[in-house]
């Protein structure tokens, strides 16, 4: 079965439900649209991303399983406690997110192409003005060595990518972010062996569109989407 196919001004038309993404490839729902703050804020509430690289049009995903990381059960290695405990690292929030979102964009060496593209990277600096979007800066001394940068809905972490340039530098803005008390569940999106290795593990779609209606303060996303979209067309 075709995937909708939306024009780049088309604001009005809401997502599928996600049951109606692809089992081949997993997850795929939807092209097209816009990276508007309204219509990224109404995909991360309903379980859904945009993943896609420069030429392609934009697509929306919502996978099937979800990976996902519950804070209380990150694995932290010895010598991972080491690292962080040594304070070589300082970890910041929000000071560099424009930073980051470049810095994960080149981490992809061995990739003929990025999904960090230009216009993904000034929508998402757009959700950080209005709060949505959230980065981790590791420091070591002036240099940004690591981060990670994603979405924030209520108590869920929504990631969306990390980078590291030194030795568990992107690992230590993990750990800080699940042991920093202010989410219950970190939404990895989809499961790589490096984040399996730190305790990630996957869960069934519903169940994760279940744990981010309880926890994710959607009625207050859904509030700001129709503020954004009202802004918008003032």
């Amino acid at each position: 079965m075709p995937i909708p196919f939306l024009s780049p001004n088309d604001e009005v038309t809401s997502f599928p439900n996600v049951s109606d993404a692809l089992d081949e490839p997993n997850g795929l729902l939807m092209a097209g649209g816009s990276l508007s703050p309204q219509r990224l804020v109404s995909a991360y509430r309903s379980g859904i991303f945009p993943w896609y690289e420069e030429g392609e049009p934009i697509l929306w995903w919502s996978p099937d399983p979800r990976c996902v990381i519950w804070p209380e059960k990150i694995h932290v290695s010895k010598s991972l406690k080491k690292s962080c405990r040594s304070k070589r690292f300082e970890i910041t929030e929000n000071l560099a997110y424009r930073e980051v979102m470049k810095q994960c964009g080149a981490s992809r060496a061995n990739s003929t192409g990025t999904w960090v593209t230009t216009a993904m990277i000034d929508a998402y600096c757009k959700l950080n003005e209005f709060g949505f979007a959230h980065s981790l800066e590791v420091w070591m001394g002036h240099r940004l060595v690591g981060g990670l940068y994603g979405i924030c809905l209520g108590e869920v972490f929504i990631g969306e990518s990390m980078f590291s340039l030194e030795t568990d530098a992107s690992k230590a803005a993990l750990v800080h972010l699940a042991q920093c008390g202010k989410y219950k569940l970190i939404d990895c999106q989809l499961e790589t062996a490096h984040l399996n290795s730190m305790g990630a593990e996957t869960i069934s779609r519903s169940l994760y569109i279940d744990r981010l209606k309880q926890f994710g303060d959607l009625d207050n996303a859904r509030f700001t989407t129709e503020r954004l979209r009202k802004a918008s067309s003032e």
